[in-house]
């Protein structure tokens, strides 16, 4: 079984390492009396007919001095369809299994480039590099997606999802009505200084907002993660998705 918080900030391991660098920078707050707690998981993919392959990923717990799970941040590791699927399905199927005092709260924060995130834009202009962070709530409301739908901007109605773990994601949680607020930011595609800095700022932006909406500290000084270093996106056979 898969114990989990009532708050769960769910993250996709990624090549560039982005999941791992925002996880590594959330920590307990200064005097909190919250302490953090490393762990993995491991589920079987059996009754779906998979044998060789298993939903992994590994998860960070803050627990309170009462032993109480407060918050959890959840690192799916990278499958490929169709065993994306299953192993979404499978672990949120376990998420919801575990929560007998309601469901929990999933925040998606999600940060790609253009080839991975497309709408329809105003024309462009010089300031178009102001960072900006769109919020969709999916499935009931809780104070958490109201805190974060009041900081963020609605998406445009035009998105489209071009990228396959999270394209999943939103059917599946639109599917279970579990309680989600996804997070959104753009990375731009040019390797620029500039866009380097837009792309930090952008993951700087979301950190802040995880934290002061699960009661923890994003610690910039814990980010580690270079830009520059970033492979280039890959195309990825899907369907454009939206909610």
């Amino acid at each position: 079984m898969m114990k989990v918080a009532p708050k769960i900030v769910f993250l996709f391991k990624d090549s560039d390492g982005l999941a791992t660098a925002i996880a590594d920078a959330l920590h307990p707050t200064t005097g909190s009396s919250f302490h953090r707690l490393e762990d993995s998981f491991e589920l079987s993919l059996a009754r779906y007919g998979i044998q060789d392959v298993k939903a992994k990923g590994n998860l960070i717990h803050f627990i309170d001095n009462d032993s109480n799970y407060q918050v959890s941040v959840l690192l799916m590791d990278k499958y490929e369809p169709p065993n994306l699927v299953c192993a979404l399905s499978e672990v949120l199927t376990q998420i919801i299994g575990e929560a007998s005092a309601g469901l929990p709260t999933l925040i998606v924060p999600f940060i790609g480039t253009s080839t991975k995130l497309k709408w329809e834009s105003r024309t462009s202009t010089k300031d178009d590099s102001k960072v900006s962070i769109y919020g969709e709530q999916i499935g009931p409301e809780t104070d958490i997606t109201r805190a974060i739908a009041s900081r963020t901007q609605k998406p445009p109605s035009s998105l489209q999802v071009h990228y396959e773990p999270l394209a999943c994601f939103l059917q599946l949680v639109s599917v279970l009505k579990l309680p989600t607020s996804v997070l959104i930011g753009q990375r731009a595609r040019s390797g620029s200084d500039k866009a380097a800095e837009g792309e930090l700022e952008i993951l700087y932006e979301i950190g802040e907002l995880l934290a002061s909406t699960t009661c923890l500290c994003f610690l910039r000084e814990k980010l580690i993660w270079n830009p520059e270093n970033a492979t280039k996106d890959s195309k990825e056979p899907w369907r454009a998705l939206y909610g």
